[in-house]
């Protein structure tokens, strides 16, 4: 299929790379299904797993760490901050009261 671009106006032109990148995107995402197959057939065909060559699937040891607290609440003991992320209510409201963080330290 030949397509003089010579003669496509703008929006014709646009259209037609937008259509082209789909059809890119289509055709890289078979080659990857096939290919996966082929790998996955030719670990089987060798009496291995999947796992046994690749290792399972690791979680990273940071997702859902949990990190020590940095300062506590002198009101509220149970009430704690790491000093990671928005600052706690409790933590402006104390240092608008004129303590420090230095104050609010564990």
């Amino acid at each position: 299929m030949a397509v003089d671009i010579k003669n496509l106006n703008h929006n014709q032109l646009n259209d037609l790379i937008s259509k082209a990148q789909v059809r890119q995107d289509e055709l890289r995402k078979e080659k990857v299904v096939k290919l996966r197959e082929k790998i996955h057939s030719l670990i089987k065909a060798e009496g291995y797993t999947f796992e046994d060559i690749f290792g399972a699937a690791r979680k990273s040891k940071r997702a859902g760490a949990k990190v020590a607290p940095k300062y506590r609440n002198p009101a509220n003991p149970t009430q704690t901050w790491s000093g990671r992320g928005k600052r706690p209510h409790w933590f402006n409201d104390a240092l608008k009261a004129g303590k420090k963080e230095k104050d609010l330290a564990i």
